[in-house]
């Protein structure tokens, strides 16, 4: 009689059961898809102008006495290597058209003081700053949510840029070769803060450069 090989061992048949993985996956991608929060498409809101019929002259009044024009400079100075690359904003501004009689031209700065750059911009449009205000007061008491929230201060700006009548800044920003790109990005920042929804960016005029001129003493740098 042969002997039972005794070293033999005995193979098992092994099967993992991945059931509970599938479950797993499933509630963790549930979880995650009820606590993770959308993105929303960033939109830029364009107000039309009216068909309405305006007087010219008495616009072009209107708008005067609400524009206001920012000239952002810097003061250049030298860094240990001797470069120019330090720069001090300096912003001066008029309102209305310049003065070329008497060459006014002021310095403003960046604050929430009333005789800043925030202050005169919401004195300049506190007529639809009250309004979103009153708006953001009661989302922030619950009565109005979000949307209900944005369609307000949507339809307030519509209704200011179709009121002619309506008091609105009208903000020209004016670089020159010395503004640094920050200060641009701060009163662009500015602008949005303080509902400013009419403003450009342009090149000084020559009325612009000789009220510079007479300001600091000196011509307008070159541009590099």
């Amino acid at each position: 009689m042969a002997k039972k090989d005794k070293s033999r061992q005995k193979k098992f048949d092994t099967r993992i059961d991945f059931t509970p993985m599938v479950d797993m996956n499933m509630l963790l991608i549930t979880f995650f898809m009820l606590c993770t929060t959308m993105l929303k498409s960033q939109t830029l809101d364009l107000v039309l102008p009216t068909n309405d019929d305006v007087n010219k002259e008495e616009e072009t009044k209107i708008k005067q006495s609400d524009a206001v024009t920012f000239i952002l400079d810097g003061n250049v100075t030298k860094d240990n290597l001797g470069n120019d690359e330090v720069k001090s904003g300096v912003i001066y501004f008029y309102e209305g058209q310049p003065d070329m009689e008497n060459y006014t031209l002021d310095e403003i700065k960046f604050g929430n003081s009333k005789d800043a750059i925030r202050g005169k911009l919401q004195e300049k449009n506190k007529e639809l700053l009250v309004q979103i205000n009153k708006f953001k007061q009661e989302w922030k008491n619950g009565t109005i949510n979000d949307s209900v929230y944005n369609e307000k201060v949507k339809k307030a700006r519509a209704d200011q840029a179709a009121d002619i009548n309506a008091k609105r800044p009208i903000v020209m920003i004016k670089p020159t070769a010395n503004a640094s790109y920050a200060d641009v990005v701060r009163l662009l920042d500015e602008m949005q803060i303080n509902q400013v929804s009419t403003y450009q960016i342009e090149t000084l005029n020559k009325q612009d450069s000789i009220l510079y001129e007479k300001k600091v003493g000196h011509p307008l740098a070159a541009a590099k």
